[in-house]
């Protein structure tokens, strides 16, 4: 019989239960026992979710993140928290975002704010996981008692558990070495730890413990290689069975590496990586169980199931009980359930599968392989036809968009003028002081702002209410900015939703879901547009807001508009043609909007591509193709506009250092950055390259409710003025501010003026 299990389930709820269970807990109006008992119930609810499984997840739910969680598991807790006096879960929120709930009392006096811990992108996801921080000195012990509460949660449910942790390799390549020292030196301390953890489940009478090794997909030099020799033979005398999962791509070179671990089975991504599937056959002898991941836990098209029958029936016959199947992934990347989908086109909803209809995709292919396909006659005919429909659909292929893309040529990507020579005129144009101030484009997206668009949505207010409550929000961005004395302004994008998906609902070619969110981190929630045909733009997206904004004030109006790599890197894209297709598609629409801009008199346009290096493949050895694209793309969207226009563009929360050559091929005038959080390391790249245009390092946290202090910024920003010439430095925050709070806001950015303007004394 093939056994079915999962890697991981969403852990938000379908209705985004958990986000505002923390929003509530971190503002003071909910206590810390109603938090925990809402993880309780979405735990209950999402193992009855996965009860037709042989085995579901434990462990795989965090109040924040699971590398995070692995980090308390460990006892790696940052030096600045350590000897905290109060309850442990306020701790790990004040790693995670730099303090806990509001005014709380028991540790407000003297354990209140702190760093919060670096965040950054997990592999090639829009999720994001706070990164374990190493030094010579670190030191590692067990703190079960998350896991084993979990567990023992499970076990009274019925639930046929399967604990999941990230494995020791995999846990100390995501992290960071704080002094400089070895991570790797870290693993002989560290192995007795994940030892003892295993010797702790192995007594709670656990059978099988899932580890994830994802690093296994990724280029490992013979260190790295190595590591993982010494830490599964250290760990093969445990008392449990290990799983060791990877996931997000192929094996490659570490393929032998992987099938010759000493674990009692391994998982791979059959979708990612199906060329890996033989090899390992022929590697994995004796008794060693094969799980493949068959079912895409990264997009939410459906399954071609005849097409993973085809191949999937000859292993099983093979393998017999040493075939286990799952989806590829942790579902943590697709929203919980289509069924909650009642307004999304009939049509389109079925092509589509979220977590749970991805799971019966999982439990229908092991009914196949055991009983023959005639035991599941009806569902893989429904399924044939869905998969049909969605491949010969009118709506999918559109000839004129076709036939645009292909009449690309590499003129439409160059600007007429090189940035040594753009650089003055836009300089006589926009007379902006040194070290000019800006922000990154939202402000806060108030209690009024989103009752007026629920409003709207449920068609409570017509679209002239709508716009006339969205423009006394811009105009109140608009007094704000003007009262701060920011040097370039922005409207503040009160009338968008989401800084993508507000894109997608003016493109054809994209689909929107009331439901289908996913966490980004912490409470942070997006709801991807579905991307699945041809794009084109209708008509101008942003023109009116930005012309009204810009009409209020003299200063000088930044437009703003999400760029084309980053639309398609975080939105659920269409996996019947090749992405850089798609992306030629949304660069053309994108470049349609700047030019109207232009011509409306904008003379600031930020084009955002926050999600640039997310698209990343995660083997070196295929970034060159994907770079090549994605920055053609981004030109092709941003240099059709006259030479003294200045084109911006905004990256957030990604280590770039090995990447800048292709941030500066893509001629932006002027770059902001995150580096606030990582107290301005991401800089060191311009140690050895140097950079030709302007860039602004961002100051301020904006994930962080801590507010900057005057004299942190201006430190942040010497440390900056150390490898960049001040002529060509700004000042703004590392990101947008809408999830922040007006009076934060307005706090924090006083203090960047301040800072901004003496540092232009000083100069």
């Amino acid at each position: 019989m093939t056994l079915t299990h999962n890697l991981g389930f969403p852990r938000i709820g379908a209705r985004r239960e958990l986000k505002f269970g923390l929003e509530a807990y971190w503002k003071g109006e909910s206590g810390r026992e109603e938090l925990q008992a809402l993880g309780a119930r979405l735990r209950r609810l999402h193992w009855s979710q996965q009860a037709g499984l042989d085995f579901a997840p434990v462990g795989d739910f965090a109040f924040y993140d699971q590398v995070l969680d692995m980090s308390f598991t460990l006892g790696n807790l940052p030096e600045r928290v350590q000897g905290f006096h109060g309850d442990p879960l306020d701790n790990y929120f004040r790693v995670a975002r730099g303090r806990s709930a509001q005014g709380g009392q028991d540790h407000g006096a003297c354990c209140g704010g702190v760093a919060a811990g670096e965040m950054t992108k997990w592999f090639d996801t829009n999720y994001h996981y706070i990164v374990p921080e190493f030094t010579a000195a670190t030191r590692f012990s067990l703190d079960a008692s998350r896991l084993l509460a979990q567990l023992a949660e499970a076990r009274a449910q019925g639930v046929k558990a399967k604990p999941v942790i990230i494995g020791p390799v995999s846990y100390l390549w995501l992290g960071k070495s704080k002094d400089g020292s070895d991570r790797l030196a870290l693993l002989e301390r560290l192995l007795p730890v994940y030892a003892e953890l295993l010797e702790t489940l192995a007594a709670q009478g656990v059978q099988w413990v899932q580890i994830d090794e994802p690093v296994l997909v990724t280029e490992l030099d013979a260190d790295w290689q190595h590591a993982f020799t010494a830490a599964y033979h250290q760990l093969k005398s445990a008392r449990v069975k290990l799983l060791v999962a990877t996931y997000f791509g192929q094996l490659l070179e570490n393929t032998y590496l992987a099938a010759t671990l000493p674990v009692a089975g391994l998982h791979i991504d059959a979708v990612r990586g199906r060329e890996d599937v033989q090899p390992l056959l022929n590697l994995m002898t004796g008794n060693k169980v094969l799980s493949l991941g068959v079912v895409d836990g990264r997009n939410i098209w459906k399954t071609d199931l005849a097409a993973v029958l085809d191949w999937l029936e000859p292993i099983a016959a093979r393998l017999g009980e040493r075939l286990w199947i799952a989806p590829s992934c942790s579902l943590l990347h697709v929203p919980v359930d289509l069924a909650s989908e009642q307004k999304l086109d009939g049509e389109l909803k079925s092509w589509l599968a979220y977590a749970l209809q991805k799971l019966d995709e999982v439990q229908l292919l092991a009914r196949a392989l055991d009983h023959g396909r005639d035991s599941v006659r009806q569902a893989l005919a429904e399924n044939s036809a869905a998969i049909a429909a969605r491949r010969h659909s009118p709506r999918v292929h559109k000839p004129a968009v076709q036939a645009a893309v292909a009449g690309l040529n590499a003129a439409l990507g160059q600007r007429k003028l090189p940035y040594a020579q753009r650089a003055p005129r836009q300089a006589a144009l926009l007379k902006l002081p040194a070290f000019p101030t800006t922000t990154i484009g939202s402000f806060p997206q108030t209690a009024e702002i989103r009752q007026a668009r629920s409003r709207y949505k449920a068609g409570e207010l017509d679209e002239a209410g709508y716009r006339s409550a969205m423009r006394a929000e811009i105009a109140r961005s608009v007094r704000e900015q003007e009262a701060l004395d920011l040097d370039v302004l922005v409207h503040g994008e009160a009338e968008r939703n989401d800084m993508v998906e507000y894109f997608g609902e003016q493109l054809d070619g994209f689909a929107f879901s009331q439901f289908g969110w996913v966490q980004s981190y912490g409470s942070r929630c997006v709801k991807p547009p579905i991307l699945f045909g041809d794009i084109s733009r209708p008509k101008p997206m942003t023109v009116d807001w930005i012309r009204f904004a810009a009409s209020l004030t003299d200063k000088p109006m930044k437009g703003m508009l999400t760029g084309p790599v980053t639309i398609l890197n975080w939105s659920f894209v269409r996996d019947d043609q090749p992405r850089s297709l798609s992306c030629r598609q949304l660069a053309l629409a994108i470049r349609q909007e700047v030019l109207d801009l232009e011509q409306a008199g904008v003379r600031i346009i930020q084009i955002d591509e926050a999600a640039l290096r997310e698209g990343l493949p995660l083997r070196k050895a295929q970034w060159k193709h994907y770079l090549d694209w994605a920055v053609e793309s981004f030109r092709i969207s941003a240099n059709g506009v006259a030479d003294e226009t200045q084109i911006h563009t905004h990256m957030c929360y990604s280590e770039f250092n090995d990447i800048i050559g292709s941030i500066a091929a893509m001629d932006a005038d002027v770059i902001t950055i995150e580096t606030s959080r990582s107290d301005m390391e991401l800089l060191d790249a311009f140690d050895q390259f140097q950079y030709p245009n302007q860039i602004g390092p961002g100051v301020y946290d904006i994930h962080s409710p801590n507010i900057p202090t005057q004299a942190h910024i201006e430190q942040l920003m010497r440390k900056a003025a150390e490898r960049i010439p001040a002529d060509r430095l700004w000042v703004n925050p590392d990101c947008g501010l809408k999830t922040r709070q007006w009076p934060e806001v307005n706090a924090a950015l006083a203090h960047m003026v301040a800072a901004a303007k003496a540092l232009r004394a000083a100069a």
